[in-house]
């Protein structure tokens, strides 16, 4: 016989309820038995890196410096009067004793005549004095003559002895102002550009006229005359390299072989030169670098250490001498100074990049054998340029990271991209 309808029913909820049991046990198998997820390997940061290594270095001390003339000697008149000529060509080599320029020697040829005649006069009259003297002598021992004649005639001698002296000077200073007529190069440089030319009148003082008030000289009796000015001589200083005149001058003559190369040191700094130069008794090794290339203009030596501290600036100016054979430096050209302090043997160098500053000082992050990296703290000797000398911290042969360590920590996992060489970081 047929069950009826809600048996059936009956059955098939019984029936699906079993299957749902089954489908929630097999569900939970399948999520207590899964297997566990295998972890990504750690990645490793590109860096790149320098190996340390030991070398001879050479400690430097670095400044700006300028170039100026060895000898600077602005040329003056060291007489008055007219400018008729100009003997040579501006911007040329001149040596010493060279005939510069020429003042109209003829008011002091007439003055050196005049001196002459004078001269020629009072020794006629110191002649004529001392032969009255002779005679008055004769005669004072025969009685033909007063004491008191032969006296006086004695002061009438050293009267006239003096004159003659005073006429033999004057002489000496017109012949001396007629020598100066010719003005000539005290040393061997080179010419700057004319000051001053042919046809205006100059003056002892430096002064420069083109209106001609009076062509007549100074007599050459006149102490002024003897002593007027001179040619202005004077080495040139560390802000000036044209000499030194109240007045206008004909030309500058700089002395550019050798040449002079003036900068300053910190004090500091002036202690170590002093205690590696001996007090400076041996020079150093000075180079003089291109600010624009970098590059080695010329070399040369230290020869001359100020005598002082400047107290507004704590520095003291030294001054290299370089031969300059090539002209290459010029007076009034700035130049970087590299001044050879000593060399340090042996010393461990890295890149200065590699260095990294935390709260607890200077360190570097070096790579071990398990390619993860290292914070080790260093002690330096001295920085220079791009390089590092290390005292301690750092052995000859550590890896150490020098580009990249932003974003390491301590044990990080480190792929060397780039093993660089030394030389690259180096100046």
């Amino acid at each position: 016989m047929t069950p009826p309808p809600h048996e059936n029913r009956r059955r098939l909820y019984i029936i699906l309820a079993g299957l749902a049991a089954v489908a929630v046990v097999l569900a939970a198998w399948a999520i207590l038995h899964k297997p566990a997820e295998k972890k990504p390997a750690p990645h490793a940061i590109p860096v790149s890196a320098v190996k340390a290594v030991a070398e001879d270095f050479q400690l430097d001390v670095t400044a700006i410096g300028a170039a100026q003339a060895w000898t600077s000697d602005m040329i003056l008149a060291q007489v008055s009067g007219k400018l008729i000529r100009v003997d040579f060509t501006e911007g040329s080599q001149v040596r010493a004793g060279q005939v510069l320029a020429e003042v109209d020697p003829r008011p002091y040829a007439a003055a050196l005549l005049q001196a002459q005649g004078t001269l020629k006069r009072d020794q006629a009259n110191l002649a004529g004095a001392q032969r009255d003297l002779v005679r008055y002598q004769h005669l004072q021992g025969e009685g033909g003559v007063s004491r008191q004649q032969l006296e006086d005639q004695l002061a009438t001698v050293g009267e006239d002895e003096g004159t003659v002296e005073i006429d033999k000077g004057a002489v000496d200073a017109a012949k001396l102002n007629l020598e100066f007529c010719r003005i000539v190069s005290p040393i061997s440089g080179r010419a700057g550009v004319r000051l001053v030319d042919p046809g205006n009148l100059v003056s002892a003082s430096g002064s420069v006229s083109s209106v001609a008030s009076t062509s007549s000289a100074t007599s050459a009796a006149s102490p002024a005359s003897s002593t007027s000015g001179s040619s202005a001589s004077a080495s040139a200083g560390p802000t000036s390299n044209s000499g030194s005149s109240s007045g206008t001058g004909i030309v500058v003559i700089n002395q550019i072989q050798p040449i002079a190369v003036t900068f300053t040191v910190p004090q500091g700094e002036f202690q170590h030169l002093l205690e590696v130069s001996g007090g400076f008794s041996r020079p150093l090794r000075v180079e003089a670098l291109s600010q624009e290339t970098g590059a080695v203009i010329a070399s040369g030596e230290l020869r001359i250490a100020d005598n002082r501290v400047d107290q507004n600036t704590g520095t003291v100016e030294l001054k290299a001498r370089f031969s300059n054979a090539d002209k290459r430096l010029w007076p009034g050209q700035f130049v970087n100074v590299r001044l050879g302090v000593e060399t340090l043997s042996h010393a461990t160098v890295i890149p200065l990049a590699a260095i990294n500053r935390g709260p607890k000082g200077q360190y570097v992050f070096v790579v071990g054998p398990d390619h993860k990296v290292s914070m080790q703290s260093v002690s330096l000797v001295t920085t220079q340029g791009q390089v590092a000398v290390i005292k301690s911290g750092v052995k000859v042969g550590d890896v150490v990271v020098t580009d990249g360590q932003m974003i390491l920590t301590k044990g990080s996992l480190v792929r060397v991209a780039h093993l660089q060489p030394i030389g690259s970081s180096a100046p």
